[in-house]
């Protein structure tokens, strides 16, 4: 499936080097940035917020931050962005068994070994994924037990982030890069957003 936008021919040069070094250390094609370079302060804004995203904060661990954007990715529906934040996620300390559970009916719920903080943080990624965006006083609480007001923001801004690029990749129809190939429990085809 190809994207519904192509990118400009020939990309500008500062684009193409800059690009290329992303491109080459990921060793995937990053068509969405490509095909951004249309509008290049959407480009550079958009590179600015991936280059500031948390990676490891202390109340907000490697894992907890995995966990996060792959629940996000699936929850908005998004194949390339499953692919991408999957990629590696034993690395971070998750097992195959979490994986299914996040995918299945009661999603986090579902994940026996997920701890109390994780499956709060989950619940709250949950309600910011819903539209319209509303919570319950009980998932506040929770999260509020779990994470200071610090941490609540490192999840939040987390979660906001995946959606903004979930957004944006959707809207152009860019498919999954092969980041996580060799994993068979994304079902990838089962978050396609193309009707017809």
């Amino acid at each position: 499936m190809d994207p519904y936008i192509e990118a400009p021919r020939p990309l500008p040069l500062l684009w193409r080097v800059l690009l290329g070094l992303v491109e080459r250390r990921l060793g995937k094609r990053l068509v969405t940035n490509r095909i951004l370079a249309w509008y290049p302060k959407a480009l550079v804004g958009s590179g600015i917020l991936e280059a500031l995203v948390a990676h490891d904060e202390p109340e907000v661990p490697r894992r907890l931050l995995k966990l996060i954007r792959i629940y996000t990715s699936i929850r908005v529906s998004c194949p390339f962005c499953i692919d991408l934040n999957s990629k590696e996620y034993s690395e971070s300390g998750l097992t195959d068994d979490e994986i299914v559970a996040l995918q299945a009916e009661g999603g986090a719920a579902s994940a026996p070994t997920l701890s109390a903080a994780e499956r709060a943080a989950l619940a709250y990624v949950d309600c910011m994924c819903r539209s319209p965006v509303s919570f319950e006083r009980e998932t506040i609480d929770e999260l509020r037990r779990h994470f200071s007001e610090r941490g609540i923001v490192v999840i939040a801004s987390t979660c906001a982030q995946v959606n903004f690029w979930a957004r944006l990749i959707q809207s152009f129809g860019v498919p999954p890069a092969g980041f996580s190939a060799e994993c068979s429990l994304l079902n990838l085809d089962r978050y396609r957003t193309l009707r017809g």
